[in-house]
C-alpha cells in the first residue's frame, strides 16, 4: 500500500478554548521500530485532551503534539521487529498522542484486537478508559470480588466502564453523579446505589448504605474537598485512588485517620508511564477483559459521535459535563 506523506489532522496552533483547533493537512507520521501505523477510523475524546488544548498538559518529549490518546482502525504499516500484527488487522490502541488524525504510529504493545462485535467508534472508546480503570482499580488498588467500590463521576466514560467491569468481577459498586438521569444510567449499568451529589451528602449516604463500615476502594477524579471526605468514608485498610483533580490538587487534610484506618492514598497518570508499563496493562486486558467484551458482558456506553472536523463541538460537550459515557470522533 502506498501512503501519502501528508494527512488531515487536528492542529493546535495556540492554546486556548475549543475554537483554536483546526483541521489541516499535516505531515503524516513515520512508523518506527517496534511500532505499527494505524489508519484511524475513530478516536476517543478524553479530559486530558482538553487540558492539553488549554496548555496545561504538554505532550512528553518525543511524542506527537497532536491531541488524541486512543484510536481504532486498521494496521497499514509495520515497524522493524514488530510481531503478532499484520497489515489489514483491525485494532484499537492507546496512543502516546496523535489520535486526532487520519494516521497515527503506536507502540505495538499498546495495540489490542478490535472486538468483533463492536464498531470502530465503539472500539475507539475502549483503550484510554480500560487502561486507566484496570491499572488503577485492579492493579494499583487490588480491588477484589466481594469488596465495595465508590466511583466519583459514575456517568463519565471512566465511570460507566468501571461500573461494568467491577460488577463483572463480583464487586459491590456505588457511584456519585450530578443528576437524576445520570444516577439512573449508572444503576442501569449495575451500580447498587447512585447518589446525586448536588442534592445529597454522599458521605452520610454511603456510611448508611454500608452500615457505618465505609468503602474498600474509592476512585476519585474530583479532588478538592473530596479528598478529606474520601478519607472519612474509607473503610479499614481502604484504598483511595486519584486519577484527576477537577476541583484542585492542592488540599489540606488531617492524616491521622489515614494512620488509624491504615489507608492507602495513591494515584497515577497513564500518559507518563513507559511503553513497557502500558504494554503490560494491555496484556492483562487481553486476558482478563477482552473475553467480557467479546461476549457482550461489558460494552462502551456511547454519548456522542462527531466527525473530526467538528472536534470543537466534541470538546464543548465534554466541558459541559452533560454527557453520559464516551465521546468519539469519526475519521473519514
Amino acid at each position: 500500500m502506498t501512503l501519502n506523506n501528508t494527512m488531515l489532522a487536528i492542529d493546535l496552533p495556540v492554546f486556548g478554548e475549543a475554537d483554536v483547533m483546526r483541521l489541516r493537512e499535516l505531515p503524516a507520521p513515520e512508523v518506527g521500530p517496534g511500532e505499527v501505523l494505524i489508519s484511524v477510523q475513530a478516536a476517543g475524546v478524553n479530559r486530558p485532551d482538553l487540558v492539553q488544548r488549554a496548555g496545561f498538559y504538554p505532550a512528553p518529549a518525543g511524542h506527537s503534539p497532536i491531541l488524541g490518546l486512543e484510536v481504532a482502525g486498521q494496521v497499514v504499516g509495520l515497524g522493524e521487529g514488530v510481531q503478532g500484527w499484520a497489515l489489514g488487522d483491525e485494532v484499537c490502541a492507546l496512543t502516546n498522542g496523535g489520535g486526532y488524525a487520519q494516521r497515527v504510529s503506536v507502540p505495538a504493545g499498546q495495540c489490542l484486537p478490535k472486538p468483533k462485535r463492536l464498531s470502530f467508534s465503539e472500539a475507539a472508546a475502549l483503550p484510554e478508559t480500560l487502561f486507566t480503570v484496570w491499572g488503577n482499580l485492579f492493579q494499583r488498588a487490588g480491588l477484589k470480588s466481594g469488596e465495595t467500590l465508590l466511583i466519583h463521576g459514575g456517568s463519565s466514560g471512566i465511570g460507566t466502564t468501571a461500573i461494568q467491569l467491577a460488577r463483572a468481577r463480583g464487586v459491590r459498586v456505588f457511584v456519585t453523579a450530578g443528576s437524576k438521569a445520570k444516577c439512573e444510567a449508572c444503576c442501569a449499568l449495575g451500580a447498587e446505589l447512585a447518589i446525586n451529589y448536588r442534592e445529597q451528602d454522599f458521605v452520610a449516604e454511603m456510611l448508611a448504605a454500608t452500615e457505618g463500615r465505609g468503602v474498600d476502594v474509592i476512585l476519585d477524579m474530583v479532588g478538592g474537598d473530596y479528598v478529606a471526605k474520601n478519607i472519612k468514608l474509607a473503610a479499614l485498610e481502604g484504598r483511595i485512588v486519584n486519577i484527576a483533580f477537577l476541583q484542585g490538587a492542592q488540599v489540606e487534610v488531617n492524616l491521622l485517620p489515614v494512620m488509624l484506618k491504615r489507608l492507602t492514598l495513591t494515584g497515577s497518570t497513564l500518559r507518563a508511564q513507559s511503553n513497557d508499563a502500558k504494554a503490560s496493562i494491555a496484556r492483562a486486558l487481553l486476558a482478563q477483559v477482552w473475553p467480557l467484551l467479546e461476549s457482550g458482558r461489558i460494552a462502551p456506553q456511547m454519548a456522542a459521535r462527531f466527525p473530526l472536523a467538528r472536534v470543537a463541538d466534541a470538546h464543548r460537550l465534554m466541558e459541559s459535563s452533560a454527557h453520559i459515557g464516551k465521546i468519539v470522533l469519526t475519521v473519514d
